[in-house]
């Protein structure tokens, strides 16, 4: 354990903040104008939590096998629970396309946990950044958007429309850097499906 380690797990027990607050703020007596900018808090230290980790595992030289996984597992995990927050209240997003989410990231880590077996270790690609990014912004912009539907300037049926529209966008993308990862590890694939040791 290391302090990157520790700003990584730290968002882990951060979000589930999210789906309480968005859910319950009634149960909570959260005036409903407040609650944007309580959900914005916990999306915008979520997000600076991944930055610190990742600088100072850099800047310490702690990069570790357990940061390699943990990262990105505390970052499926934090986006995929908003999202699947999302399907619920005032949002009421499919929940298809929560599952585009979780498949593309259900395929990429099972993928990358058979080559590791097998003896070759696959890096992550610029697309699974990038669709990091997309996720965490849409999931920001959802919350942003709260804030004038609260305040009343913003119906219901808008919300709804722009940010199912936005979630949308986001699972496209994700399901396309899926087909992207894997067409560029084909050979690794093969490899494996043909028992080759992936070596060679």
């Amino acid at each position: 354990m290391n302090i990157a380690h520790f700003f990584t797990i730290l968002r882990i027990f951060i979000i589930p903040l999210f789906p309480l607050f968005y859910l319950k703020y009634q149960w909570l007596g959260i005036p409903v104008i407040y609650l944007p900018y309580i959900l914005l808090i916990i999306l915008i230290l979520c997000e600076l939590t991944d930055i610190i980790d990742g600088f100072l595992a850099r800047k310490k030289n702690q990069v570790t096998d357990l940061g390699k996984v943990l990262d990105p597992m505390a970052d499926s995990i934090t986006r995929i629970i908003v999202f699947f927050t999302y399907t619920q209240g005032w949002i009421a997003a499919p929940l298809l396309l929560v599952f585009i989410f979780l498949y593309r990231e259900f395929i990429i880590t099972t993928l990358r946990t058979v080559c590791a077996f097998e003896g070759f270790a696959l890096g992550a690609r610029k697309s699974g950044k990038t669709k990091a990014i997309i996720q965490a912004a849409v999931n920001i912009f959802i919350v942003v958007l709260m804030i004038p539907f609260t305040l009343g300037y913003l119906s219901l049926e808008m919300l709804r429309f722009i940010s199912i529209t936005a979630i949308a966008f986001a699972a496209i993308f994700s399901a396309l850097t899926a087909v992207e990862y894997i067409y560029v590890h084909r050979r690794y694939l093969k490899k494996i499906l043909s028992g080759g040791d992936g070596k060679s």
